[in-house]
């Protein structure tokens, strides 16, 4: 997995570790699976681009968010 993809992923978790959402409420809050969200954190599956605005949206952030 490349580096840059990690550091997005690491900043899913990130975010939503600060803002206190468990991964069952951003499953709810994005129309995410709880299951996919967990592989998505645990790097074991790459998140698409429909995927990360969902997660922003859900969490009240921008899609640059990931990346800056």
């Amino acid at each position: 997995m490349d580096k840059e993809v990690e550091a997005v992923i690491n900043k899913i978790r990130k975010f939503r570790e600060d803002k206190k959402i468990s991964i069952l409420q951003l499953s709810v809050d994005s129309g995410i699976s709880r299951s996919h969200l967990f592989y998505i954190e645990t790097k074991k599956t790459i998140p698409s681009l429909e995927t990360l605005a969902k997660i922003a949206h859900a969490m009240n952030l921008k899609l640059k968010d990931f990346f800056d």
